[in-house]
């Protein structure tokens, strides 16, 4: 039986929207929903943003995020996407992933730009998720999206 998935997303460039569409797109019956934030929260220079990023870490301080009302426990499975700068995920993700505490289904990341910091951003996911129910291994989004 097809689990009730919702991916979720940031996008930052445009990259992680378009493999969370693809994703979406193989996906029966799933939901697509973006995670943005304000205007002028970020740089358009991708150097700066990263900076601007590493300070929110930093301050522990992080952004406000603009997401559609959502009912988490709807969903069996929640599939989140986010760039990686400097080996962890974007910071709205940080905010999402507060906001979904209490969620009893599973949940998963998928990424983009990951590089060698792959290992890092998974431990940093894990991190920021406290007591969500994450996926111990990511390759099975394949096994989802079938």
């Amino acid at each position: 039986m097809a689990k009730n998935t919702l991916i979720l997303y940031y996008s930052w460039s445009g990259n992680t929207k378009k493999l969370a569409e693809k994703i979406y797109d193989q996906i029966e019956d799933s939901d697509l929903k973006a995670v943005e934030v304000a205007d002028g929260t970020f740089d358009d220079d991708q150097y700066k943003t990263n900076d601007i990023a590493l300070d929110q870490i930093q301050a522990n301080s992080f952004p406000d995020i603009k997401l559609d009302n959502v009912d988490f426990n709807k969903y069996d499975l929640i599939l989140i996407g986010s760039p990686v700068w400097s080996g962890y995920p974007v910071t709205p993700i940080k905010t999402l992933l507060d906001q979904m505490q209490g969620y009893n289904g599973e949940v998963a990341s998928f990424y983009t730009s990951a590089g060698a910091n792959r290992k890092a951003y998974v431990n940093h996911f894990k991190e920021w998720a406290n007591d969500l129910n994450v996926a111990e291994n990511d390759s099975k989004i394949d096994e989802w999206v079938k």
